[in-house]
């Protein structure tokens, strides 16, 4: 079996955890080794054994590593897990048993479906992309590499969400509509046309907050 690590031991690693333990390659193909943190107390009155292996920047992947990555922040997600593909590491798509996934779509490596979200058909989605609870992307989207879909998120059909950008819980992209580079779309807000890259909005309709 290969090794399976997590990387982030935080809120959302833990839920990761979870959702893992109900995968049918848990204890199958992967024996659980542990998290990295750079926060070695991270987990301290969780009761989660094995717990914190060691810090990410000091982490040296083995050739039967498989790494999951639970960061939330875009940027350091992707940053971290460029440098260590670079390295050779293994980030294996990790899908709960409660996603549906449609024909013809590609999912790039590394990418977390929770339970209940959906991939309808002809989707494509990046790198290390978290599609948390019941986000649900349309036909022909295009999501970019560490795109983070919020609990309720959706993206409708051929809506662009371009790398590390991010969509609160609720939020909602309709379709043809595009949201820029590493923005922020709040939650419950509704993107009708374009998101411009770095900028957060909120709203119904969604309207620049920061520039």
């Amino acid at each position: 079996m290969n090794r399976l690590i997590i990387m982030g031991a935080g809120g959302f690693g833990r839920e990761v955890y979870c959702w893992l333990k109900q995968s049918a390659d848990w204890n199958v193909k992967w024996q659980f080794a542990g998290f990295l943190d750079d926060k070695l107390s991270s987990l301290e009155g969780f009761g989660i054994v094995p717990g914190v292996l060691g810090k990410i920047k000091e982490f040296v992947p083995q050739p039967d590593d498989q790494l999951v990555c639970a960061i939330g922040d875009p940027r350091a997600r992707l940053a971290i897990c460029r440098r260590l593909a670079g390295m050779g590491a293994n980030f294996p798509v990790i899908r709960h048993p409660f996603t549906v996934i449609g024909e013809s779509c590609r999912i790039g490596a590394g990418s977390i479906l929770c339970p209940g979200a959906i991939i309808t058909t002809n989707v494509v989605l990046g790198a290390f992309v978290i599609a948390n609870l019941y986000a649900i992307v349309g036909h022909d989207a295009c999501i970019g590499d560490g795109v983070t879909l919020g609990p309720h998120s959706g993206v409708t059909g051929f809506a662009r969400i371009e790398e590390g950008a991010s969509l609160g819980s609720h939020a909602s992209v309709l379709p043809s509509a595009c949201v820029g580079s590493y923005a922020r779309v709040g939650a419950g807000s509704i993107v009708l046309r374009v998101v411009k890259p770095g900028a957060t909005v909120m709203g119904v309709p969604a309207k620049q907050i920061i520039p």
